[in-house]
Parts: structure tokens; sequence; C-alpha cells
């Protein structure tokens, strides 16, 4: 009879092959965890119906996660509100007279719209809509044009409210608002990083970003003006959650109540927009919670097994190096990333890696302090994932907006940005409190 450890890796390697013959993420992970629990349970399917029935409760019935369509709505507010152009009408009117300094323009822009998006995608397709014209229209190479706005859409996940870092406190327990906090600054150093980026290939080829015009004051103060509303979105939701006169749920509600608000008086948007809005949310909701409750099944039938805390007592017991044992998940998560999007590489691994990190010593740092802190470093290399070749979603979504730029350019213009993230990432392993330092001090 096979062990729990070879039954759970066997399942494991059977969602491998269905996520290889494209099935949908969250099918392929109800079909193995369901394999999973017919086996451990020999055979008896009053069992795993019994399970599937109180997993759909317990998950639905979740208050915390009603914070993940709230949030779905307030960014597709965002998207059909205009609230894109004028975060990248604010940036460029300080940043566009620089050489490259439209790209820079829309990397500030693309991190403000994920203050009030969430989503990694819907920031790439977006901010693509209103900078890449521009881009283009001002002379910038195709490779720059389309690499920074697939990197910089990567900053819609990391830079807070994220709907992945709300998946990962619900797996682990973990205070939303303690996470939200602590990607501020590696969102801030994302953003800066991303910046260098851009500055570095417009000094070895000026050709690459020629500078536009600058402007005056005048338009400046009136740019400055038109996102201060944005700011006080983000402002509320993130002060409202952490100061604790708002849960995540609550300050959610506000946040997407305020969009709407904006996006109706400000933006323009009509009945029309309106209905989009909340049919987008409705479709990328029922995708998330059948995910949601296919990673429930899977790591219900892997903990019957016991492959998880085997695994997790090996690797603390096996002495190898904690760092080590950091490196190897994080470059499992590079790999991953090249045939997986980012929420179904959470579920999917969060419940695996998570007791191994838990159960190791990093600098004498508190339980708490390395569940925010892998936390942060889980969702920075899953970012990578949306941009690293060859499926990395934003890299389709911007050249297919780009029309006249080959995928290969695309590819090729956002590889130094994916060495800042490779530098990013060493940065926030050798030094934990760039993370964690905002969350002790608020």
């Amino acid at each position: 009879m096979m062990s729990g450890m070879a039954i759970g890796l066997s399942v494991f390697g059977g969602l491998l092959l269905l996520l290889a013959l494209r099935i949908h993420v969250g099918v392929a992970m109800f079909i193995a965890g369901a394999v999973a629990y017919l086996v451990m349970n020999a055979g008896d399917v009053n069992t795993l119906l019994f399970t599937l029935n109180h997993l759909a409760w317990s998950r639905l019935s979740n208050y915390d996660l009603a914070v993940i369509p709230l949030f779905m709505l307030m960014g597709q507010f965002a998207t059909h509100g205009g609230l894109s152009k004028a975060l990248f009408r604010f940036a460029g009117a300080f940043l566009g007279h620089f050489r490259g300094g439209l790209a820079m323009a829309a990397t500030g822009a693309c991190a403000g719209f994920g203050a009030i998006c969430g989503s990694s995608l819907a920031t790439a397709a977006t901010m693509g809509q209103v900078a890449l014209p521009e881009l283009q229209k001002r002379g910038y190479s195709g490779r720059l044009a389309t690499g920074t706005l697939a990197a910089a859409g990567t900053l819609g996940i990391l830079i807070p409210p994220s709907v992945p870092l709300v998946i990962y406190a619900v797996l682990t327990q973990e205070s939303i608002g303690k996470l939200f906090v602590a990607a501020v600054i590696p969102g801030l150093i994302a953003m800066t990083g991303y910046m260098l980026v851009i500055r570095l290939i417009v000094g070895l080829d000026p050709q690459a970003g020629p500078a536009a015009e600058r402007q005056g004051w005048t338009e400046r103060v009136r740019a400055t003006t038109s996102v201060i509303p944005v700011v006080a979105v983000f402002a509320v939701v993130i002060v409202g959650i952490y100061g604790g006169w708002a849960n995540p749920t609550e300050a959610a509600s506000i946040g997407a109540a305020a969009c709407g608000f904006l996006a109706v008086f400000r933006g323009g948007m009509r009945w029309s927009g309106i209905r989009t809005s909340l049919v987008g949310t409705a479709h990328a909701s029922a995708m998330i919670f059948m995910v949601l409750l296919g990673a429930d099944l899977l790591n219900s039938g892997l903990a019957l097994t016991q492959m998880p805390t085997e695994l997790a007592q090996w690797v603390k017991g096996s002495g190898l190096p904690p760092l080590l044992v950091l490196v190897a998940i994080l470059l499992v998560y590079v790999l991953l990333g090249c045939v997986m999007d980012s929420l179904a590489m959470i579920l999917l691994t969060i419940p695996i890696f998570y007791p191994m990190v838990m159960g190791l010593d990093f600098w004498g740092m508190t339980v708490a302090d390395k569940s925010i802190w892998f936390g942060i470093l889980a969702l920075m290399v899953v970012e990578i994932g949306l941009v690293h070749p060859p499926v990395g979603m934003n890299l389709f979504i911007i050249q297919k907006l780009s029309k006249n730029v080959p995928y290969i350019e695309t590819a090729k213009g956002v590889m130094p940005f994916l060495a800042s993230d490779f530098a990013r990432i060493g940065l926030l392993i050798a030094f934990p409190s760039l993370s964690l330092w905002l969350v002790h001090r608020i």
C-alpha cells in the first residue's frame, strides 16, 4: 500500500498534468482533491460529499472574503470611470519632460491605479489603453513602451489593496491590514526600481524614450487637483483598515462606493459602464471563488495524506540552511509562474510552503513577523510570473494592445525590469525590516 507521502506526491503530479492539458485550474484542483479524498477514505463517496458540503459552506460564508468582490468592483469603477487618465496626466505633468519621462509617468500611474484596483491584469490592460498610444505617439521604442507597461502592471497586486494578499491572509489566518501595510514600502521600492531601469535604458539609448514638452505650473496644479480624490480613496481604505475604525470589508465597501461616485460625477460613467462594471465584478469574483473551492478540496485531501506536514518536518530536520530552503521555494515559484497564474500559485503552494517557512529560523524573527515577511516575498515572486516569458499574462495583454510590436520585442523589453525584480527580492530577503518596519510603527 502506498504511503500518505507517496499518495500526496502522486496527486500533486496528477494536478500538474491536468494543468498541462489546459484544464481550468479550479476544476483541476477539484479533481485532484476529490481523488486524494477518495483514496484516503477507501473510496467512500459519502464522506467526499459531506466534505464538499462543509467546505462550500465554510468558505462562502466567510465574511472576510466579501472584500474580494468589493475590491474588484472598486477596480472596475476606476477602469470604466476614467480615473486612470487622471493618474497618467498627473505623472506626465511632472515627469514627461525628462528622457523616458512618459514611461516613468506610466509606471507611477500604474502604482496609483493599483492603489484603487488590486488586480495586475486590470492595471496592465487599463493603463496600456491610456499610456501606450501616448508613448507611441511620442516616438518611444516599442520594446521600452510595452516592456514598461507589462512590468509596471504588476504593481496592481503589489501596491495595496491586493487580491492575492487577501487570499494569503485567509489561507494563513493573517491580518489583512498588516499585510497591506507591509506591502507599501516594497511597492514603492518596486516603482522606484522600474523608474531607474527606464532611466538606465534611455541613458544608453536616448532615442528609445525622447523627452516631451515641459508642462507649465497651471497644468501641473490642475493635474494634481484631479488625483486628490484618488489619493483620498486609497487613504480611507488603508488607514481605515489599519487604524481600526473600519474592518477590511467595510473599508472596501467605502472605497467601492467612492470610486463609483468619482466615476459617475468626474469620469462621466453612465448606466452602460455601471452595468459592465457589475458584470465584470461578478465574472471575476465567480472565477476566484471557484478556484478557492477547488483549492480547499485539494488542500483537505493533501492534509489527509499528511504530505505538507511531513515535508515541513523533513525540511526542519534536514539541517539545510534556512536561506537555502527559502531560495529553493522562491525558485519553484518562478518556475511555476512560467505556466500558472498568480492566484493559482498562491492557493496551490501556500498550504505546502507556509508550514516549512514557519518551522525555520530567520534571524530570530517571531512567527508573526515571518508570516507577514513571507507573504510579501511570495507576492513579489508571484508577480514575476505575470511578466516572465513564455506565458506571462501581462505580456500578452500589452502585446495585444500594441498590435504592431512583436511578442518577442515585448519579452525582450521586460527583461531589464525582471532584473530589477530579482534585485528587490534579494534586498527583501537580506533586510526583512523593509516589509516589517511600517507594520511595527503604525
